[in-house]
């Protein structure tokens, strides 16, 4: 089915611009990857550990379980039909074209206001820790070099996005694993820190496994979750990978053993090397352990890795957000100039549109705005709206399981257990909201966010008054009518529906 018969207003495949299949297995992988562990486990961890203490370790791995059902959601979806390039198309497709505007708008600002802040850390504080003897009003103009360096990445190919992207998570897969090895040794050999002896039962003997009560543990979930955001990023390579049918399945597959190796298994060591209380909520785990065992050169490597890390996350940031505003514009949900593609395939006018966004952060650093005020609101509002994000894609599962049954039960790659923990992780991601209501900060931020969606609102309501966008409804309306039926028909067939009652 192309895409002008079932999408939320995009043209057919023929007459859209086409995006080119560059990101080979090894570059989705690692995409992958680098989404799951994203600058929140370096920056985050500390104030999630000083909250929590060795509770969040549960934590993590109750955020990743319920994340990796989003995304074995995200998964079926996009492969159900060749012609989805993101989350974005399939949420227009399912829920109407309203959900396509929000969902693509929102996931833009999300990827945005994370870059914003990224850049800020690396020009204020990672890159000055590296050239200490510049001034500080050359900071902007360090954050202006950052800019550059990642449009540039971006611009030549897609492919060149995915080896930087390769790279970069290369990176921080080896410095885990590192930290991992290394700590584990020291704990083996009961190395004496300024904190005293590296031990396993640190993770009981100071206060308990929960010595910070169930607050603590729910407070940790607001901060643990930002460190998530990300992992839905190979959602938005869909139409630039090659074999995707063979490639995403096998990254979204390998969610839950990375998430148990490189978030479970580094906070593990981290509060056996040195007692969950000695780390400092406002600076990176990975690099206090270091320093306090009194390995400064490896403090120092480990400093390097968390610059890296940040500008993967900024990096990543540039690409989903240019490709959404490609998607968007090819539907008529964004100015058309940002649907031109370059001649190698590249949205250029949709990642110069974003360059100019993250000049926000030269303003912010100008006017005096450090890393701490950003990622203060980073932490919150992204985290919010990329729960909305996974949000849309739970609703477009669980209509898809209800108006299209005979391609659930022909999917190659169906969803664990999809007719139960879709409604389970919403009830999770209700939990997470409550749980953003317990400190002053973090509940301020939540009254401020449905500000984004007002904005996104209002233009919705002067788009859809296009005859475009009432043609769209109208043949929303219709596919959904005629789904319903040969739904109804598939089920009354006995062989259909006897073969069709998968999970």
């Amino acid at each position: 089915m192309s895409a002008q018969s079932h999408g939320a207003g995009s043209g057919t495949p023929d007459s859209s611009p086409h995006l080119e299949r560059s990101l080979g297995n090894r570059h989705i992988q690692l995409i992958a990857i680098g989404g799951a562990i994203g600058t929140g486990l370096f920056m985050g961890s500390g104030k999630t550990i000083s909250v929590a203490g060795p509770s969040v370790l549960l934590v993590y791995v109750v955020i990743g379980f319920m994340l990796y059902f989003v995304m074995r959601a995200m998964g079926e979806l996009l492969l159900s039909r060749s012609d989805y390039r993101n989350f974005a198309d399939f949420t227009g497709d399912l829920l109407g074209p309203w959900a396509a505007f929000f969902t693509g708008w929102t996931y833009w600002f999300c990827w945005v206001v994370t870059a914003v802040a990224d850049v800020i850390v690396i020009a204020s504080v990672y890159l000055r820790d590296l050239l200490p003897v510049l001034p500080t009003w050359a900071t902007p103009l360090l954050a202006v070099l950052v800019i550059a360096l990642l449009i540039g990445l971006n611009l030549p190919t897609v492919r060149a996005f995915g080896e930087a992207e390769f790279w970069f998570a290369l990176v921080k897969i080896v410095a885990i694993l590192a930290l991992i090895v290394l700590g584990l040794v020291l704990v083996v050999v009961g190395y004496e820190t300024q904190a005293g002896t590296s031990s396993f039962t640190h993770l009981w003997d100071e206060g308990g496994f929960f010595p910070r009560g169930f607050s603590g543990f729910a407070a940790a979930f607001q901060i643990a979750t930002f460190a998530f955001v990300g992992i839905e990023l190979v959602g938005t390579t869909a139409a630039e990978t090659r074999d995707p049918e063979t490639n995403l399945p096998r990254a979204v597959r390998s969610i839950p053993v990375r998430i148990l190796l490189f978030y479970v298994g580094s906070l593990v060591i981290l509060m056996s090397v040195m007692p969950w209380t000695v780390y400092s909520a406002d600076d990176s785990p990975f690099i206090q352990v270091f320093a306090t065992a009194g390995l400064p050169a490896a403090a120092a490597v480990v400093n390097l890795v968390v610059l890296t890390s940040a500008m993967s996350s900024a990096n990543s940031g540039i690409y989903s957000t240019s490709r959404m505003v490609f998607s968007l514009a090819t539907q008529r949900d964004a100015p058309r100039i940002f649907s031109k593609v370059s001649s190698r395939r590249v949205p250029q006018n949709a990642l110069f549109l974003t360059g100019v966004m993250l000049l926000a952060s030269v303003v912010l650093l100008v006017a005096g705005q450090g890393e701490s005020a950003a990622f203060t609101v980073v932490t919150t509002v992204a985290s919010l709206c990329f729960m909305f994000v996974w949000t849309m894609i739970l609703f477009s599962y669980l209509a898809y399981r209800r108006r299209r049954p005979q391609e659930h039960a022909a999917s190659r790659f169906p969803m664990p257990l999809g007719s139960v923990m879709p409604y389970v992780v919403l009830g999770f991601f209700v939990f997470l909201v409550w749980a953003l209501t317990g400190a002053p900060d973090t509940r301020a931020a939540l009254e401020a966010t449905p500000v984004w969606f007002v904005v996104v609102a209002i233009g919705y309501l002067l788009i859809r008054r296009g005859s475009e966008h009432a043609a769209q409804r109208e043949a929303f309306r219709a596919r959904v009518a005629e789904e319903k039926e040969e739904a109804a028909r598939w089920r009354r067939e006995p062989v259909q529906a006897a073969t069709g009652s998968r999970d």
